[in-house]
């Protein structure tokens, strides 16, 4: 009697051998900016657009009225004329509807402003939402990536609360999750005998602070990470035909989130 059992077939490209919450997060986000860019009139998209990004401003003005003049002002900021002026349309469109709506810190992360855009996010999401996906799950991978999304538009409203600029793209979750994966992606392979052929190492501990300190390829990934992020705030990025800035702060606020959270998961993984 043969007891070797079935092992599992690996004629699969692994480009796609993504988990299945992977391939599923990917589907939605070209899906959704699919539907807004060939079925959508344009007045239905501005209306997404208007209640699922993530206003600053029309937080700023929802929490302290008193700030609304403020909100006005930097709205006439210096610069092209035809973008001031839409751009003070726009403010007083928010003072006269400031009410702000909780699931947008969360919306913001389903649309995307070009194929572009959404096209990069999703590669990043594949290559580290992935590992992070396969060692603990659906869930705690929808964990870290919502919750880094929220993070991330909390800061962003922090440091910019006048901006009438909206925020739009999973760059924060997408950072939540890079930051999560380098938390064990960087590791040498352990030091394992299996008995069987079939049988699979033990998944890696996470790394501590210190010991990623002393791991190159991770200060290396971390450092550019880091560079690049800070470049890509203080400069405009053409996506498609549009010259927009990147959105660091919201970045920063959903890596911290994923590298400091994980841990804290990993303690109750199964």
């Amino acid at each position: 009697m043969d007891a070797m059992p079935d092992l599992p077939r690996q004629n699969r490209v692994p480009m796609f051998n993504m988990p299945g919450v992977v391939t599923a997060s990917i589907a939605v986000l070209l899906a959704i900016h699919a539907l807004r860019v060939f079925v959508l009139p344009d007045a239905w998209d501005i209306w997404a657009l208007i209640h699922l990004a993530l206003i600053p401003g029309r937080w700023t003005v929802a929490i302290d009225p008193s700030r609304i003049e403020d909100l006005l002002k930097a709205a006439g900021a210096v610069g092209d004329p035809d973008i001031v002026g839409a751009r003070e349309v726009f403010a007083r469109y928010i003072v006269a509807e400031p009410s702000a709506s909780p699931w947008t810190f969360a919306t913001y992360a389903l649309l995307h402003g070009s194929w572009t855009h959404v096209i990069f996010n999703t590669v990043w999401l594949a290559a580290f939402g992935s590992p992070v996906a396969r060692r603990y799950g659906p869930l705690r991978y929808g964990v870290i990536a919502l919750v880094g999304a929220v993070a991330g538009g909390v800061l962003h409203v922090l440091i910019d609360p006048l901006s009438t600029a909206p925020l739009i793209g999973a760059s924060a979750g997408v950072s939540a999750l890079m930051a999560a994966a380098a938390r064990f992606v960087f590791q040498p392979p352990p030091a394992y005998r299996v008995a069987q052929p079939w049988q699979l190492p033990p998944p890696q501990r996470l790394q501590t602070i210190a010991e990623l300190l002393r791991n190159r390829t991770a200060v290396i990934f971390l450092a550019v990470w880091l560079v690049t992020n800070f470049l890509f705030g203080v400069i405009s990025l053409p996506l498609d035909a549009e010259a927009t800035a990147v959105a660091w702060d919201a970045h920063l606020g959903g890596f911290l989130v994923g590298f400091f959270l994980l841990p804290l998961l990993d303690r109750h993984r199964g």
